[in-house]
């Protein structure tokens, strides 16, 4: 992650450095209460089945701007069903990774199960899709820059809110023709002076970035961008909230309380399983379970426990079981209606927390087990259709207008979507793709080389773009895309990780931001689909990636800001 002396730094949410006894002592109880509530995981270095280390947190949360965050959450239903759409298309998905099957070996195996469920029919047509877009705020914004002012931003921004609002069911309807007209005549007044303050508001923003710079200070409000969209395995749902739950006890010791409405609700663990129960009531056989596949060994085990925990608490009626597919092969048939038995257990939902890397594939006796659940009546978390839909090269060509309307019929939803990708490029063996090929050989510094992999740590940065580029044939290109790298503004805090410093030191550190959705329906309804909470995950600004389970990143919360203009709170 790139950063330099005038990358723009959010404001904290209280004035640091803390004086060192009393960081000592709140340090010493933030990692017991973390340990207490559930935000832990096992070691990877000194596992053991028996003990837990606090999952690395962020001691104080992270400034995030209150208009992006609700933006964030006022988008996700259209994503969710955009993705929804985007897994219906077969032909679609066909021709996207029609070059990427043929030499990412992974992906053209999930393609071949997909293949074969496809020419026999769909046992189970309703897909539960729980969805996590994770972006990242980008300090280069032109929508907020002085340079792209112009009348037009604000009739745009106007139009953007517009889609979000009818993404929420927030149409009218009249009783009368002229009662709605004269209803839609205010209303537009309304709109257009609403707009009008915007525009002042976003020109007072600019203007106050273009003094800030004269006088050498850069802005850090921003507007953010899609990072990538996770279909499968997408986690935190637990751990999410549970941060917000060990920074509001540390700022109520640090004497700040007053503080705690700037961190948005978060039930992103009663959203999620709250969808998996509802596909249970879908599938209505009162005796079926719930399943998860896991990993072999699960160090992130409290997220994936409390899920459980939560359904067996609150739906105390509905079984869960826990099994890897390699149990799953062992143990696993199908029934006289293709239904899914394990022993004597029927399932009626799968929530796959394992199968999105290759590592999770032992044998043929994996892959065995996925096409067995896959062609059950069992409705899959995610379907394999799904699973495809959330490969980078399906959102790298999604990321192109022209593609956002064979899915999304509204034009501002089109428009308010198409604003959240940054540039993804295609690497296949065409014009365009070698037309990526040299851009990135010219200024890698300004690209990320991502793989179709989910799960961290596989993608490729600046300087050594050319030289992972070199090393693969024009046809094993097209198995990765090209991204343009965000450039967030940074935050100032106190990073805590078990056997660190202490007292911890302050250090830059920049986020990404998770928004959860819960999309359920087959290709021609959609019965439910709503924003499911959030999360967090912060690193230290020199680090590439970021995830907490892969060791790299630390739990987090948004506290939500309103200008950068505003004075920093003591």
């Amino acid at each position: 992650m790139s950063s330099d002396a005038d990358t723009p730094v959010l404001r904290n949410c209280i004035r640091l450095p803390l004086p060192e006894d009393e960081l000592l002592e709140v340090t010493a109880k933030a990692k017991d209460y973390a340990i207490m509530h559930g935000a832990a995981m096992r070691s990877k270095t000194a596992f053991s089945p028996d003990s837990l280390n606090f999952a690395p947190f962020v001691l104080v949360p992270s400034s995030f701007p209150r208009k992006e965050f609700e933006k964030a959450v006022a988008l996700q239903p259209i994503i969710n069903r955009l993705m929804h759409n985007v897994a219906h298309d077969e032909e679609f998905i066909t021709t996207t990774l029609a070059e990427t099957i043929k030499v990412d070996e992974f992906t053209a195996n999930l393609f071949n199960i997909y293949r074969k469920v496809l020419a026999h029919g769909f046992t189970q047509k309703i897909s539960l899709g729980m969805l996590r877009s994770d972006l990242m705020l980008e300090s280069g914004c032109p929508e907020l820059s002085p340079r792209a002012l112009r009348p037009a931003a604000g009739e745009d921004r106007g139009q953007a809110a517009a889609a979000v609002g009818a993404a929420a069911g927030t149409a009218t309807v009249g009783t009368g023709r002229n009662k709605e007209q004269k209803q839609m005549q205010k209303e537009e007044q309304k709109e257009e002076e609403e707009r009008k303050e915007d525009r002042e508001s976003q020109l007072s923003r600019a203007t106050g970035e273009r003094d800030r710079r004269a006088a050498g200070v850069p802005s850090a409000y921003c507007c953010w961008k899609q990072v990538e969209i996770n279909t499968i395995a997408s986690g935190f749902g637990h751990l999410g909230p549970a941060s917000k739950t060990i920074q509001r006890f540390v700022l109520s010791e640090l004497g700040h309380a007053d503080k705690l409405h700037n961190m948005p609700d978060n039930n992103a663990l009663a959203g999620l399983c709250d969808g998996m129960v509802k596909a249970w009531e879908i599938y209505a056989k009162p005796k079926a379970v719930i399943l998860f596949i896991i990993e072999d060994v699960s160090y992130n085990i409290c997220d994936q426990r409390f899920h459980e925990f939560y359904i067996r608490e609150t739906y105390p009626h509905i079984k869960v079981l826990r099994r890897t597919l390699t149990e799953v092969h062992r143990e696993g048939k199908l029934g006289q209606a293709k239904e899914l038995l394990l022993g004597s257990l029927e399932v009626a939902v799968i929530y796959f927390r394992a199968g999105y890397e290759p590592g999770h594939y032992h044998s043929q006796a994996e892959w065995d087990a996925r096409y067995l659940m896959e062609t059950s009546l069992a409705i899959k978390c995610p379907s394999i259709h799904y699973h495809l839909a959330g490969t980078k090269k399906v959102q790298q060509a999604l990321a192109q207008p022209a593609v956002l309307e064979r899915f999304i019929n509204d034009p501002e939803e089109i428009k308010a979507v198409g604003k959240i990708f940054t540039g993804l490029y295609s690497l296949d063996d065409n014009e365009a793709g070698n037309a990526s090929y040299e851009m990135a050989l010219r200024t890698p510094e300004r690209f990320v080389l991502k793989p179709q992999r989910e799960g961290g740590g596989n993608n490729v940065y600046g300087v050594d773009i050319p030289d992972a580029l070199k090393r693969m044939s024009r046809v094993e290109r097209s198995a990765w895309i090209l991204m343009d790298l965000i450039h967030p503004p940074l935050t100032k805090g106190y990073m805590v990780r078990p056997g660190g410093d202490m007292p911890p030191q302050i250090v830059d550190m920049v986020s990404e931001l998770g928004i959860f959705g819960v999309v359920i329906g087959d290709a021609e309804h959609i019965v439910h689909n709503y924003q499911a909470g959030h999360m967090l995950r912060t690193k230290l600004s020199t680090a590439n990636e970021g995830g907490v389970a892969a060791g790299l990143g630390a739990l987090d919360s948004p506290y939500l800001i309103d200008s950068d203009d505003d004075d920093q709170e003591n």
